[in-house]
Order: C-alpha cells, then sequence, then structure tokens
C-alpha cells in the first residue's frame, strides 16, 4: 500500500485551498446544528 502514495501526490495536496463559499457554508451550518443527547438517543436538529 506504501508505494500507492508518491511524494509528488502529497506535494499538490499542500496547495488545495476551499471556496470562501464553502467555508462561509460550514460556518453557517455548524451555527445552525444542535446536539440534544438523551439516555439512549441522540437528536441532531438542524435549526433554520
Amino acid at each position: 500500500m506504501a508505494k500507492i502514495y508518491s511524494k509528488t501526490s502529497i506535494e499538490t495536496t499542500n496547495d488545495l485551498k476551499p471556496k470562501e463559499e464553502t467555508i462561509n457554508f460550514l460556518l453557517n451550518y455548524s451555527k445552525a446544528l444542535s446536539v440534544i443527547k438523551s439516555d439512549k438517543v441522540k437528536f441532531e436538529l438542524v435549526l433554520n
């Protein structure tokens, strides 16, 4: 499996930068997410 990954593929991944729209979407989603834990159940709600 070590032969699958090469130095060139690792070097190119350092240049990845998300769009500002993507960052804003993730931030807004995380602000709207509410997790309620009960005894054995966990509810995840997205508040609009």
